[in-house]
């Protein structure tokens, strides 16, 4: 099988088309120096929300905004987003982000702090959607996590997870890239998740709890 070409890759990434309330959550992520999704596996979490009718999702690291917009817009109108960041000023541009695209503040529970203080204070299989952000993270704990809060049928979707084309490069051994590549490992060998890895974005590595 032949691979796309970068020219197809480009194609594919900005298919879906973001709108102005998009791109102005993107420019205030790069004012606050925090990462935001891609706009292809945006778009794929769009439609992963739509498909699984999530009611209940968890997003950890808020960022400006940007994945909580495309996750929300995928979710049926009842459905509340809770996300959590240590970074308040973060939340608060992510704030600005949702009430530009007309998202109810009842939709959103945000929780400032640090994601393992806070995750276990969150309910059992209560949630249709995990959304994590692979990178210097305790592999073991958070999926742990993650797989405790997800309902049968439910999803984990973990960005950045091919992290600048290093995961896939058996020479790249610094810390970061071996932690994405233990975590990705991990979550394919999971006996409850059945996983796949879309080389969209960073990377977007999504798995069925069964």
């Amino acid at each position: 099988m032949k691979a796309p070409t970068p020219a197809s890759w480009a194609y594919a990434e900005t298919f879906v088309p973001e709108d102005d309330v998009l791109a102005r959550a993107r420019a205030r992520a790069d004012e606050l120096g925090c990462s935001a999704i891609a706009p292809g596996a945006g778009a794929v979490l769009g439609v992963l929300a739509a498909a699984l009718k999530a009611r209940a999702v968890v997003e950890i690291g808020t960022g400006a905004g940007v994945s909580g917009v495309h996750l929300l817009r995928g979710m049926p109108a009842d459905g509340v987003l809770t996300t959590i960041d240590v970074e308040v000023e973060n939340q608060r541009a992510a704030r600005e982000a949702f009430a530009e695209a007309g998202i109810r503040p009842n939709r959103t529970r945000m929780i400032p702090g640090r994601a393992l203080e806070v995750l276990p204070r969150l309910t059992d299989a209560a949630y249709d959607l995990v959304l994590l952000e692979a990178g210097t993270i305790d592999v073991d704990e958070y999926l742990e996590q993650a797989v405790r809060l997800l309902r049968p049928g439910g999803a984990l979707a973990l960005d950045g997870a091919l992290h600048r084309d290093r995961v896939a490069d058996p020479a790249q051994r610094d810390a970061v890239t071996t932690s994405i590549r233990d975590l990705g490992k991990a979550v394919r060998d999971h006996k409850q998740l059945l996983p796949a890895l879309l080389p969209t974005g960073g990377g977007l590595l999504l798995a069925v709890k069964r």
